[in-house]
């Protein structure tokens, strides 16, 4: 796996340096399998598992309320699914929701517009007109906007989006 262009500790070692201690998520065939399992097993982590993506965003807002730094961990079609709570509590509420998106389906190094799949194609446009600021997540080199993003959206108390464009091993 040492040739793999995208390493999940790398990411989990970048939710550290950004000070994240929850992870909110509801599985997702990109990031379960290596990263989320990986979270689950780091005591630095508590790994709340959701059912619903709006639910999610809504916990991901009530931890940052009560202090704490989280992310949000789910795939393109429950980005979209949860549009109107994104909408509603991380931009109109000025809350800073990480969301932490799987673009499953996604070809290696094809930008997401130009995808054959409409929901990954869609996946950027629609951040766009939300005003969301998004890192995309390839490879190693790009895991290292992952904090400054998450920084940012705590600094500006607004939501932020990491896509993932690729499964994590």
């Amino acid at each position: 796996m040492a040739d793999y262009p995208l390493s999940a500790d790398t990411i989990k070692n970048e939710f550290k340096r950004a000070g994240i201690h929850f992870v909110v998520a509801l599985p997702d065939r990109v990031t379960s399998h290596y990263l989320l399992k990986g979270l689950m097993a780091d005591p630095e982590f508590k790994v709340v598992q959701v059912c619903k993506e709006d639910e999610g965003i809504s916990i991901c807002a009530g931890l940052y309320a009560a202090g704490h730094k989280s992310v949000f961990m789910m795939q393109y079609t429950g980005f979209l699914d949860s549009i109107n709570a994104i909408r509603g509590v991380a931009v109109e509420g000025h809350f800073p929701v990480c969301m932490v998106v799987g673009l499953l389906g996604k070809e290696p190094d094809l930008a997401p517009t130009k995808s054959k799949k409409l929901g990954v194609k869609i996946t950027e446009p629609i951040l766009d007109v939300l005003g969301i600021e998004r890192q995309l997540i390839e490879r190693d080199a790009d895991v290292s906007g992952i904090a400054p993003a998450i920084d940012k959206a705590f600094a500006t108390s607004s939501p932020t989006a990491i896509l993932i464009g690729r499964e994590p091993r």
